[in-house]
């Protein structure tokens, strides 16, 4: 019985002496078939096309002898060795890696990547990874068939990005092609590939001044100001009435929970102070407004916040119909009736704010009719000066929340 499997990475350039040397004792070789048809592997032995990397697991597991496995570029890195490492296998693993194909396509972009996110696109994981490249000014995705350029340029509809799409890296029919988003959606591309999302600034450039510490994009305001849900003002936005305290703010946060992957709306931005923090937390937001000054007021807070966000002028809940699904929503403007729109988009979590009892109980009943666990507190926050103790604002205000109970909690 196998109790030992090599796995070795291959970027197109000519096999490692240790690569050979493991193929050469093979008497099982399992990889797609351009592994498959490589000069080093012995004839005699037993070939498996890579499918599904469990069921190829298993049976490398049962076989008797010495197996192998060819896989492109850094096989531990989104690749085969986590599923072979997999307790239920029993198997020991030794790697040969070679560069990764995201490594290799920032190489031919000429461009660092120590400041972008990865991440892996199945049909199934599509709108996650684009919801990245829309939060994101720098991002390598690892595409699968359905879930290539074409697709995501769809789904980035209305967000400006440059694609470099690297097409079949390290093989003789490689091809590096760089376009606008929108024009990749008209195109047939080759797998495998790898895409390259850039754009919206902050840090998107080609040119660093210094480089970080840490990989991938590092959250914060500028000047390095540290915490979440800030005074208004210290986040670049002027304050708009109650609605906009960082009290609420920071009540509205805990409750929605946006991370990477979500796509946030946050309806009657106001002030874009929401927006910003939203957006720190590395998720994706879509800012609506019906006022132009305040989609001007979000956008300009995005921008000193050092954040992406998409501001979308128009009037809920109607402009809502063309916007992509979300996954958490903050109702700052609209009442009942925006809600209920947005329950029928069965985002994971609402939360909205009423200044009375009266509103805050229509607002709880559109929540509860569209089928939502829903919660309310009155939050009642003075603001004191310290000085003296003397009070400065006092502002009282109902916060309702509602979890959809067929979503992940």
């Amino acid at each position: 019985m196998t109790d030992r499997v090599t796995v070795i990475g291959w970027d197109g350039s000519p096999l490692t002496a240790a690569a050979r040397s493991a193929l050469s004792a093979a008497t099982l070789v399992a990889g797609a078939a351009h592994h498959l048809a490589l000069p080093e592997v012995p004839e005699r032995a037993e070939r498996v096309r890579l499918g599904s990397v469990s069921i190829a697991a298993r049976r490398i597991a049962g076989h008797r002898g010495s197996a192998v496995v060819l896989a492109d570029g850094d096989p531990g890195f989104f690749g085969v060795v986590r599923t072979l490492r997999a307790p239920e296998h029993g198997l020991e693993v030794e790697v040969v890696p070679a560069v990764s194909s995201v490594a290799a396509a920032f190489a031919r972009a000429g461009m660092p990547w120590d400041d972008a996110r990865t991440v892996v696109a199945h049909p199934r994981t599509l709108r996650r990874a684009v919801n990245v490249c829309r939060a994101h000014p720098k991002v390598a995705v690892l595409t699968s068939p359905g879930a290539g350029p074409a697709e995501l340029a769809l789904l980035l509809e209305g967000v400006h990005r440059t694609f470099v799409i690297c097409e079949e890296l390290g093989t003789a029919r490689e091809q590096v092609t760089v376009l606008t988003s929108d024009k990749a959606a008209d195109h047939v591309w080759r797998d495998p590939n790898v895409v390259i999302v850039i754009g919206g600034g902050g840090g998107a450039g080609t040119a660093g001044t210094g480089g970080g510490w840490i990989a991938g994009h590092e959250p914060g305001y500028p000047g390095g100001v540290r915490g979440w849900a800030l005074p208004t003002r210290a986040a670049g936005a002027e304050p708009l009435g109650e609605g906009e305290s960082e009290q609420l703010r920071a009540a509205q946060l805990a409750r929605l929970g946006p991370r990477t992957g979500d796509l946030v709306w946050d309806i009657g931005s106001g002030s874009g102070a929401f927006t910003a923090d939203a957006a720190r937390f590395g998720a994706a937001v879509i800012a609506v407004d019906s006022d132009l000054a305040a989609c001007t007021r979000t956008d300009a807070a995005a921008r000193r916040a050092g954040v992406q966000a998409q501001v979308v002028h128009g009037h809920a809940p109607q402009v809502l119909e063309r916007l992509p699904e979300p996954d958490v929503v903050r109702v700052g403007g609209g009442g009942a009736a925006v809600v209920a729109a947005c329950a029928d988009r069965r985002p994971e979590r609402i939360v909205a704010h009423a200044a009375n009892r009266d509103e805050a109980e229509a607002i709880g009943a559109a929540l509860t009719s569209g089928g939502y666990t829903v919660e309310c507190a009155l939050l009642q926050c003075v603001e004191l000066d310290p000085r003296g103790w003397e009070e400065r604002e006092r502002s009282v205000v109902f916060l309702l929340s509602g979890r959809a109970p067929d979503r992940a909690p």
